[in-house]
């Protein structure tokens, strides 16, 4: 059992960057993928980027690349989302999400654990 609790979301005008951090409890942090995801308003849940256990691996959605950098310290328990030159598109309510798998990660199906979410919103 893996419990998410995200933070480090807010308001931010566009360009701008925020940090969205996701805490992780348990011991066995290390073995899983962790995943980014986005649900802006009226509109489905969305894959942003995933990392795996050892951060060897990341994987972005086309629209974020060269401006989300994910990243994970498993000293910590603790994964990251480094984002830039913030639009406001990237409004949304961010999730992150837990999986032992390493298939579908780019796919909700895929992912066994997530957290409540935190806001971000970017204004123009």
């Amino acid at each position: 059992q893996v419990q998410l609790v995200e933070s480090g979301g807010g308001l931010v005008q566009a360009g701008g960057s925020l940090r969205l951090s996701c805490a992780a409890s348990g011991r066995t942090f290390s073995s899983y993928t962790m995943g980014w995801f986005r649900q802006a308003p009226g509109k489905e849940r969305e894959f942003v980027a995933f990392i795996n256990w050892s951060g060897g691996r990341t994987y972005y959605t086309d629209s974020v690349k060269g401006r989300f950098t994910i990243s994970r310290d498993n000293a910590k328990n603790t994964v990251y989302l480094q984002m830039n030159s913030l639009k406001p598109e990237d409004t949304a309510v961010y999730y992150c999400a837990a999986t032992l798998s390493i298939a579908a990660v780019t796919t909700m199906e895929g992912y066994d654990y997530w957290g409540q979410g935190t806001q971000v919103t970017v204004s123009s």
